[in-house]
Parts: C-alpha cells; sequence; structure tokens
C-alpha cells in the first residue's frame, strides 16, 4: 500500500510510505504566483509526483492534516492556506485516491507530542527513523517531519479492514 502523508499549506511538506516502509519526503512543490512574488502550491508538479507514484488506486491512500483557522492569523494567510488545502484535496479527488483527515492533536498525542515545540517532531523522527538524519538537518524541516508523523500515524492505524483512527 502507498500512504501519502500530508502537511498541507505552501510551507508544507509530503511523505511517502510504500508497505509501511517511509521511501521518501520532500517539500510541497510550489511556485511564484503574480507580481508580490507570493508562492503557492505548484499543482502540476504536486499531482505529478503523487499520480507518478500510484500503481493501484484501490491501494493508495492520501492522509492530510485537518486544519482550521488559527486565532490572529490574517485573512489572507487562511484563504490562501484554504486554496491550498483544496488543490490537495481536488488532485487526490481527480486521481481517484482515498483521503483520510486526521487532526494535529490525534497525531500529536500518538508520538506525545502535545505541548511541546515544532522542533520536537523533527526530534521524533530522527529517533524514529536515524537514518533520515542527514536530510532533516534544519529546523525548517520539522514540516517535513510533521508530514512523515502524519503518514506514520495512518501506517500504525490502518488494517485490510480499514482505517482505525
Amino acid at each position: 500500500m502507498i500512504v501519502f502523508g500530508i502537511d498541507p499549506g505552501v510551507s508544507g511538506a509530503i511523505s511517502v510510505f510504500d508497505n509501511k516502509k517511509i521511501i521518501n519526503f520532500f517539500d510541497m512543490p510550489t511556485m511564484i504566483d503574480g507580481k508580490k512574488n507570493k508562492r503557492q502550491v505548484n499543482a502540476a508538479q504536486l499531482a505529478h509526483e503523487i499520480k507518478s507514484r500510484v500503481v493501484d488506486r484501490e491501494k493508495t491512500a492520501v492522509i492530510i492534516e485537518q486544519v482550521s483557522a488559527m486565532p490572529g492569523q490574517g485573512v489572507t494567510s487562511m484563504f490562501n492556506f484554504g486554496q491550498s488545502f483544496g488543490v490537495i484535496k481536488g488532485i487526490c479527488s481527480a486521481l481517484g485516491i482515498s483521503i483520510y483527515f486526521i487532526r494535529p492533536a490525534k497525531w500529536k498525542k500518538h508520538f506525545n507530542l502535545i505541548g511541546t515545540t515544532k522542533d520536537a517532531s523533527r526530534t521524533k523522527v530522527i529517533e524514529m527513523f536515524p537514518d533520515l538524519s542527514p536530510q532533516l538537518t534544519k529546523k525548517k524541516d520539522s514540516n517535513k517531519s510533521d508530514a512523515i508523523l502524519i503518514g506514520k500515524y495512518f501506517v500504525d492505524h490502518f488494517t485490510n479492514e480499514g482505517f482505525h483512527g
């Protein structure tokens, strides 16, 4: 089974698991939008990244962190975030891939990360997957770590009968 763990948003990331093993992870593909040099999700590249790894739609799942507006975030940033979330959902729907949503509190509780700093997920991933350490050397790699843990949560809770999360 191929599992994509997605930390959505322009600064998010994607992890790829095959048969319960992490095989790849990368930053969300982005591109510059308009005159103000704002970044947006590169939908064409994201679709390619997902589609190129799908062998059997029936044995593929995308798990997306289900986030919502947070106090203090501006209207524009929340609109952009919602647009990114919608792009991801649209690509998965168009490709006929099952989508599952997981709240941050649920996967963070599973990995004992409630009440920790953002960088704690990077530490957790390095503890669980020491071979990935050279690819997670920067603090900004916490988004990749989140994507890995989101995918790992699904892998840990999926059986042949379905998702039990």
